[in-house]
């Protein structure tokens, strides 16, 4: 990669104008005649802006041979610059304008391959957004360069300074010193964070000129390596060293660490060294100085690798052996393939053969998680079996860490990659495979910001770009697939597999229904006599307890006694929920925290009173009920470190917490195998929402977390606490029956055209006037009306009609299953937009489409 520290290929002339070496001046206009030639040459370039369409620019000769699409190139726009990757060459000069020349090509090879290309036009065309947008999301921070203004130093100036304030004064002095100057520079110079004015001036009295500059952001990490100097190598002239009596202590006692070391471990690090030998890096420079060691920095990757083997240690059982060869067989004809398999059934171990197959034949594997606090379990079973095969990548790792991942993954290094959905967009070089496991989760789905894609679906249309044998396969698989993909398997699209047995002599888990109305009480219970009974049993057999609360915080709202008022937020429609460990009221929505009021705002009154509860409240009274058990949660709110998640499940795991409270972290896909009671202390909660999908994910929840007890020999139990005890979904849950719930919400479905029937795209427009959200929301409406109005539901506003200050209005389009259509829809609904934004009134309007909204 060619650094851009090198001022970006610029010479200084002894005028002090800048020019690019490409003869190019600094205002980014091609020099007269450039571009005329039929030898010309154009590219097509995606610059992290959500720009309407991706621009051209002009690929100067010099630059002509190393230009590539998939490299980055530095270009200039509006006065920016940005790091931009080259889409396509183009021949044809375009006809309405004449392109600006890129200023400099960034890398000696491309960054991309060309289905990752391919990838984020597909994704910018499905899901409305832009491919800046989607190379915002795509690429790791570090390899998109940042540009840093520079004020340099006018040559021609004639130094009298007669003319400028204090403040100027200052900056002129320092500049006709230095010659350069950074803006952070300038404003430690003035104290001060907002000096633009000054600047302003400085450059209009010809004091200096504006220079932009691209700095690299990824830095390599080096580690210092010692040796011993060749000529020690002999070992009588090592025994010759030792013996020699001259020598200081310190030194030869560093020198027998050194040496002790490099038999343990092969290689030695200064750190490492120091450390052993208690010394000091002057006593280390001085073996150095006399030529006895030597140090050399090498770069070394800040994720450390394991030795790569594959080691399987396990037998399918009969039951996987068959799932195993049924998946085998049907990507012989089809590239999607739906496991279901039932919880504990054993599907991670036919992803594990799965895998040893793929890097048998050379191939890569993506296994993509919905949740990052999954992969820290998963990861520790996987290189068990596959060694420095397999890496992990998702949000929690730095930005360096990120580009090492994404560099081993271009280059075929890695074979195997297990991430959250981000880790879509890494450049695989020859994907064979891609496991997607709990495909049913609503995580897989991008919410804010755009790109809004579904990584799911958006990894069947990847996968189809690898050109080796069709296409590159994928395996979907879950215990309670979304309707929609089992839909699709039940209409051949997709291959179906089905797994309804549990591994290894694990049976269901008992669940028992426990009627909250029956128990006197005025308030929510949160843990009833039976749960309470059965908690006692479980841990007197030194076994382990799950807790679902699927509510965060202590309270999830106040209210006065005398009044009823209830705290709200003052940027969002919604109440605020009590934390009681750093004692505020947050909104869960924006974030904002507010001190605990005491107080009624509308009354007067000192009485509130707490209404229903979270985990905070529930682990609190768990360590009163049962004070001798060890007892965690986790939440949002206990999992923001980058380690938190493997050090919770390692001390579960290790039986070091008996009873662990949780929201829907503790749900998803984790394996514990000392877990017999499970307890869902609010179900009704889960069975109540104004969502089409509230059957479907009250199944999925429920069946999920019961499906974490008694996942080896011992039979589990699962408690249930609700009150609509008559709720179809719970029949289907008690005898863990997917394919009823699946017949029941289907028909609903087509009655109502909802998905899998149709595709629904969803536009919210937001500002902070409601009725210039509702205006815009309508002008849209009708300009879609003609073509498409017996699809429209809406606008309308939503039951939180108002998030982060500004006011929401909804439009829902149910479009039938026809490409052509849709397409024309999302034509229409673009050129509307533009149409809006033109409007002066409407500009400052959010809109903001959401194809597949889950």
């Amino acid at each position: 990669m060619q650094s851009s520290s090198n001022n970006v290929g610029t010479t200084q002339t002894n005028s002090g104008e800048r020019k690019f070496n490409d003869g190019a001046t600094a205002d980014g206009f091609p020099p007269l005649g450039a571009g005329g030639s039929k030898d010309a040459l154009f590219a097509e370039i995606i610059i992290p802006l959500a720009l309407p369409q991706t621009y051209t620019w002009l690929i100067p000769a010099q630059f002509q041979q190393a230009a590539k699409p998939g490299i980055r190139v530095e270009v200039q726009l509006r006065n920016k610059r940005y790091s931009g990757i080259i889409k396509k060459l183009i021949h044809q000069k375009p006809k309405d304008f004449q392109p600006k020349p890129i200023l400099n090509i960034l890398d000696d090879e491309p960054l991309l391959h060309r289905q990752q290309l391919q990838l984020w036009q597909w994704v910018a065309d499905y899901y409305m957004c832009s491919e800046g947008e989607v190379m915002q999301a795509a690429m790791p921070a570090n390899l998109k360069l940042s540009s840093e203004t520079i004020l340099v130093w006018n040559d021609e100036h004639n130094e009298d300074f007669s003319n400028l304030n204090d403040k100027e004064y200052i900056v002129a002095e320092a500049l006709s010193i230095k010659k350069e100057l950074k803006l952070s520079e300038v404003q430690q110079l003035l104290d001060a964070s907002h000096v633009y004015p000054v600047i302003k001036k400085l450059i209009e009295k010809n004091v200096c000129h504006v220079w932009e500059e691209l700095k690299e952001k990824y830095k390599e990490k080096t580690e210092t390596y010692i040796t011993l100097h060749p000529q020690y190598q002999d070992e009588e002239k090592l025994a010759g060293l030792l013996n020699t009596s001259t020598r200081a202590p310190k030194q030869m006692e560093l020198l027998l660490s050194y040496l002790h070391l490099i038999k343990e471990e092969g290689e030695v690090t200064q750190s490492s060294l120091l450390k052993k030998s208690n010394a000091a890096a002057a006593q280390l420079k001085g073996l150095v100085d006399k030529n006895i060691l030597l140090a050399e920095k090498r770069s070394i990757n800040r994720i450390r690798s394991l030795p790569k083997n594959v080691h399987i240690d396990f037998t399918l059982s009969s039951a996987q052996q068959t799932a195993l060869n049924e998946i085998d067989g049907s990507f012989k004809e089809k590239n999607v393939c739906l496991l279901h398999g039932a919880t504990a059934s054993g599907k991670t171990q036919i992803y594990i053969k799965l895998i040893e197959q793929y890097i048998q034949q050379d191939k890569q594997v993506l296994y993509m998680l919905p949740e990052i606090a999954l992969t820290a379990q998963v990861i520790r079973r996987l290189q068990k079996h596959f060694g420095g095969y397999i890496a992990v990548y998702h949000s929690k790792f730095n930005a360096n860490e990120r580009v090492e991942i994404w560099n081993r993954i271009k280059s075929g290094e890695l074979k195997v990659l297990l991430g959250a959905r981000s880790a879509l967009f890494l450049p695989f070089k020859d994907l064979g495979l891609i496991i997607a496991d709990e495909e049913h989760d609503a995580s897989y789905k991008q919410q804010d910001p755009a790109p809004r894609y579904h990584a799911r679906d958006t990894a069947i249309y990847y996968a189809s770009l690898f050109d080796a044998g069709g296409g590159a396969k994928v395996l979907l698989g879950s215990a309670t697939p979304s309707v929609e993909s089992y839909f699709n398997a039940q209409t051949k699209k997709y291959a179906l597999v089905e797994l309804k047995e549990r591994y290894g002599n694990a049976v269901f888990p008992s669940i028992e229904i426990i009627d909250l109305t029956k128990i006197a009480s005025k308030e929510r219970v949160p843990l009833s006599p039976q749960l309470k009974e059965a908690i006692d049993e479980t841990l007197a057999q030194h076994k382990q307890v799950l807790l679902f609360q699927n509510r965060r915080g202590y309270t999830p709202y106040m209210v006065c006694n005398v009044c009823g008022w209830i705290p709200q937020c003052k940027n969002c429609d919604v109440t605020l929920t009590y934390h009681k460990a750093k004692n505020k009221m947050v909104c869960h929505y924006c974030g904002t925290e507010y001190p605990v009021l005491y107080t009624c705002p509308q009354c007067g009154s000192h009485d509130f009173k707490q209404r229903n509860f979270g985990t905070e409240k529930l682990e609190e009274l768990v360590v009163e009920t049962f004070p001798a058990a060890k007892v965690a949660r986790m939440d949002y709110d206990t999992m923001k470190g980058k380690n938190n998640h493997d050090t919770l499940i390692k001390l579960f795991e290790q039986q070091k917490i008996n009873l662990l409270v949780g929201t829907q972290m503790i749900v998803k896909g984790l394996d514990f195998e000392h877990v017999n009671l499970v307890g869902i202390l609010d179900a009704d909660s889960l069975l109540y929402f104004a969502d089409f999908r509230v059957n479907e994910r009250a199944f999925q929840l429920m069946e999920q977390v019961s499906g974490r007890a008694g996942r080896k020999n011992d039979s589990g139990k699962v408690l249930i606490q609700v009150r609509n005890t008559h709720h179809p979904v719970l029949k289907f849950v008690k005898e863990h029956d997917y394919k009823a719930l699946y017949d029941f919400d289907i028909q609903s479905r087509q009655f109502y055209h909802y998905p899998p029937f149709t595709r629904l795209i969803h536009f919210s427009f937001r500002h902070k006037e409601n009725h210039i959200a509702e205006e815009a929301a309508n002008i849209f409406t009708a300009g879609i009306k003609k073509d498409f109005e017996p699809y429209i539901t809406g606008p309308a506003q939503p039951v939180i009609n108002r998030l982060r200050n500004k006011y929401i209005w909804d439009l829902l389009l149910k479009l039938p299953r026809n490409s052509e259509l849709i397409h024309h829809c999302k034509v229409q609904a673009e050129q509307q937009i533009a149409i809006l934004k033109f409007n002066k009134r409407y500009s400052s309007v959010d809109i903001v489409p959401d194809v597949d909204p889950v």
